[in-house]
C-alpha cells in the first residue's frame, strides 16, 4: 500500500473530516470509497499485488529479519 500526501482545499478537508466522523468512519476510508467511485472501481476490491514468491530449502536465509522491510528488499533485488 502506497503513501502520498496530497493537499486539498481547507473547506474541502474539513468537510472531509467531518463527513467521515458523521460516518463513524476514518477519512483514510472515506477517501478511498471516494477515489474508487470517481475512478469506476467497485468499493471492497482491490488488485491483487504482484508478489514473486520465493521457497528456499531450509527456510528464510541466515540473518534474515522479516521485520525488516528495506532489508528484504535488498534480499530480493540482489542478484542471486
Amino acid at each position: 500500500m502506497g503513501k502520498t500526501t496530497v493537499e486539498l482545499p481547507d473547506d474541502l478537508l474539513l468537510a472531509a473530516k467531518k463527513r467521515a466522523l458523521d460516518e463513524r468512519t476514518t477519512l483514510r476510508s472515506l477517501l478511498e470509497r471516494s477515489l474508487r467511485r470517481e475512478l469506476g472501481t467497485p468499493v471492497g476490491s482491490r488488485a491483487a499485488p504482484a508478489i514473486e514468491w520465493i521457497v528456499a530449502e531450509g527456510g528464510l536465509p541466515l540473518g534474515m529479519n522479516v521485520a525488516d522491510r528495506e532489508e528484504m528488499h535488498d534480499f530480493l533485488r540482489a542478484d542471486p
